[in-house]
């Protein structure tokens, strides 16, 4: 699987979250911690956290130096603070993704890839009827969200909902450096055609997604991005119109929202952000900001 759809699939599962199981076992503690760097730029003084946005129930990744950082800092700063928001991020789901009188899903893929559709679809207990409603890209992300069922995952359980417990009992302020609408736009506003392959992809990558998961996992865990970033080197090239709308255009943006920032602020953004073409670390640098591993 590319990684572009490992980055898809975070928000995939934030978005539907009574998809991902929530009777996973605890498990043990990540070895050596995810990756943190330092940020620094004049009255700049922050840091740059790559995170998993579904998580097995009770990992321990809160590292001494995650904390030093969060304890230190002024604010946290997510990618979409209001993502955490479910009954918005639904409605807004529901909104954008539907529209009237759209073809059966069958027909939006190549033939050759309709018994792969059905089977992805069985596998992951729902049907083309229930689907068919939905935008291609929009259908992508429910067929995506079925196939994380048996990942033992959940929302609830990743690093952005303890952040926001942790900022809020401290009493600091919390944001986002888009909204969750920016985030649909993204796929809202995609060609036909490019939701047409971002849903074949999803076809392909639903068989393996377990492996995929658990490959990232550890690989998160340990701050292996050069991990995270081999992924690039696994499985079908990404639709190049799907990786600009979805990752590079927003990692730009996400660049240009933090340019004028001061202070001490904690940024957390997907782990995916911070590797490939145009990622979120070497646009900054870019603008002149000293960006530091610090674990």
């Amino acid at each position: 699987m590319k990684p572009i759809l490992t980055r898809l699939l975070a928000l995939f599962a934030l978005t539907l979250v009574a998809a991902c199981g929530q009777d996973s076992k605890p498990v043990a503690k990540v070895e050596g911690g995810p990756a943190l760097w330092q940020v620094q730029r004049g009255a700049f003084d922050g840091w740059l956290f790559g995170t998993i946005h579904v998580l097995p129930k009770g990992l321990a990744w809160e590292t001494p130096a995650i904390r030093d950082a969060m304890g230190a800092s002024d604010r946290l700063v997510l990618e979409a603070a209001d993502l955490q928001d479910e009954q918005k991020t639904l409605a807004l789901f529901e909104k954008m993704g539907r529209s009237p009188n759209l073809p059966p899903l069958e027909k939006r893929v190549p033939d050759d890839e309709k018994t792969a559709l059905g089977k992805a679809l069985a596998d992951g207990g729902t049907n083309s009827q229930l689907l068919s409603g939905y935008e291609s890209w929009a259908a992508a992300m429910l067929l995506s969200a079925a196939s994380q069922q048996d990942l033992g995952v959940s929302q609830s359980d990743g690093v952005e909902p303890v952040l926001i417990a942790a900022y809020k009992k401290a009493g600091k302020p919390i944001g986002g450096l888009e909204t969750v609408e920016r985030q649909f736009a993204a796929f809202d506003t995609l060609p036909e055609s490019a939701q047409s392959a971002l849903l074949v992809q999803t076809i392909h990558e639903a068989k393996g997604m377990k492996a995929l998961y658990d490959r990232i996992l550890t690989a998160w865990g340990k701050g292996d991005m050069e991990a995270i970033a081999k992924e690039d080197q696994n499985g079908e090239q990404p639709d190049p119109v799907v990786e600009e709308a979805v990752l590079v255009a927003r990692n730009r943006d996400w660049a240009k929202a933090i340019e004028p920032m001061q202070g001490k602020p904690f940024i957390a953004v997907g782990a995916g952000h911070l590797t490939g073409r145009e990622n979120l670390i070497e646009l900054l640098k870019a603008k002149g900001f000293t960006v530091t591993r610090v674990q």
